[in-house]
């Protein structure tokens, strides 16, 4: 497929539509007046928005109703885009392979929309997220031109996709490599990132090994001229060969942080670079990961050409991601934080980052695990790390593409937990708990369904407060 004539089709067809990164490609084509429809299986409010910005979604499986939109293109002005989330039984997709459309999936679209750009690819089992969501702040928020497609709700600007001028050939685009799949082998990065490479995704993977080797596959990917940023843990772990840029939150490395603080729940710190001390950064978020995910960000920052005022005032001014340490209640009684975290590193370093915080107050968290087979791949990490709580509540496995597996249940994984409490409830009874205890620090963690709690638990406590 030529790069450039992925805009010439006049139809685009989303199986899987309501997904963060689906819903940014059906924005993106929309944006450029083309006529974008899709299907998923559940309403919800990236589909919502979609909705009030003219894309058609649907709920019901139609192949009548499909066929009947189609009837108006020419088969070669159809782009048919799918997840690998919607199984092949499913009767949309079933037709339109039958019919010989042309259909790709979501990585091979993003792949080919890179292909115009500079672009800034961030891959990792964790940190990715918020990593090119900050990137995209300090380029927009520097006059930057540039593109972006972010795997979370940037808080700054309430999407996941930015725009800038298509025309304008020195225009940059920064992506949320998704390793899931070995999707990010679509791409060709100019400035590739990796913030992390553990073990996830076994179901696809296999092992260990195979998943390193996904990401140095990654790697050589970047242009010839490209440059890799690495943090230096993965770099030895992998040997990557690269022409690469090493970095890590307090080590002796090219670029590090040196002299944090925390005051008030505000990070403070300077960052070292080639290019000199970066002094007086306050970071717009809290937690050590972040600090160390701000470290990448201002590698690829710097190799764009953004100065040292732009840096400070990007990561100042930076709101963060939904879902990832987002604050609902702050009060002096009562602090409530919701985060995406669903991998043992990832409850790791939240955790950690909350204790740090809040080192004399009692910490209860709730945790829905997301999948089957990671919650049983992952299950004594699991169980270390959801230890640290002072109270730890679980809530049934959420299943997302997963059929259940035998004896692997939130019960099983309970009886592995050391923390002092430790509690199982279904979803009606924990808001009727949490109406009744007060607690000082909450936690919600998790990537499945658990975020159409946050607003009855935010009601539920301050309710009672």
């Amino acid at each position: 497929m030529n790069s450039r004539n992925i805009l010439t089709y006049k139809f685009y067809y989303f199986l899987g539509i309501g997904g963060i990164g689906m819903s940014a490609l059906a924005r993106f084509f929309n944006h450029y007046k083309k006529k974008v429809a899709g299907y998923d299986k559940t309403s919800t409010d990236l589909t919502e928005r979609l909705i009030e910005e003219h894309i058609n979604c649907f709920f019901i499986e139609d192949v009548a109703r499909l066929k009947n939109e189609l009837l108006n293109y020419n088969k070669q002005d159809v782009l048919v885009i799918y997840t690998p989330a919607i199984p092949t039984t499913h009767s949309e997709y079933q037709y339109l392979v039958n019919n010989d459309f042309t259909i790709l999936k979501r990585s091979q679209v993003l792949g080919e929309i890179s292909k115009s750009f500079n672009t800034i690819a961030i891959a990792g089992t964790h940190g990715k997220t918020t990593t090119t969501t900050m990137i995209s702040h300090l380029l927009k928020n520097a006059g930057i031109n540039c593109f972006s497609f972010m795997g979370g709700i940037s808080s700054n600007y309430n999407t996941n996709l930015l725009l800038g001028n298509v025309g304008n050939e020195s225009a940059w685009m920064v992506v949320e490599a998704d390793e899931y799949d070995r999707s990010f082998l679509t791409l060709e990065p100019k400035i590739a990132i990796i913030t992390s490479a553990d073990a996830d995704h076994l179901d696809i993977y296999g092992n260990d090994k195979n998943v390193k080797e996904g990401y140095k596959l990654f790697s050589e990917k970047l242009k010839s001229d490209g440059i890799l940023i690495v943090k230096k843990n993965v770099d030895n772990e992998i040997l990557l060969t690269a022409h690469r840029l090493i970095y890590s939150l307090n080590l002796d490395t090219e670029y590090c942080a040196k002299n944090i603080t925390i005051n008030n729940a505000q990070f403070s710190y300077n960052i070292v670079s080639p290019q000199g001390e970066i002094s007086g950064i306050t970071l717009g978020i809290p937690g050590f990961h972040n600090v160390e995910n701000s470290i990448a960000a201002v590698a690829a920052a710097q190799i764009v050409g953004l100065n040292f005022e732009q840096i400070r005032e990007g990561l100042r001014s930076f709101k963060g991601v939904k879902r990832r340490f987002e604050f609902h209640v702050n009060t002096h009684d009562t602090v409530y934080i919701d985060d995406y975290a669903h991998h043992p590193e990832e409850l790791n370093a939240f955790i950690n980052s909350v204790r740090k915080l809040y080192p004399n107050k009692k910490i209860t968290g709730i945790f829905q695990p997301h999948l089957y087979t990671r919650t049983r791949d992952f299950s004594e990490d699991f169980a270390k790390n959801l230890s640290m709580l002072d109270e730890c509540i679980l809530l049934e496995i959420y299943p997302a593409r997963e059929l259940p597996i035998e004896n692997i249940t939130s019960a099983w994984l309970l009886n592995k937990i050391v923390a002092n409490e430790k509690k199982l409830f279904s979803k009606s009874d924990l808001i009727n708990y949490l109406k009744q205890h007060k607690k000082q620090v909450l936690l919600t963690m998790g990537a499945g369904d658990i975020d159409q709690l946050v607003e009855p638990i935010k009601k539920a406590i301050t309710t009672n407060a």
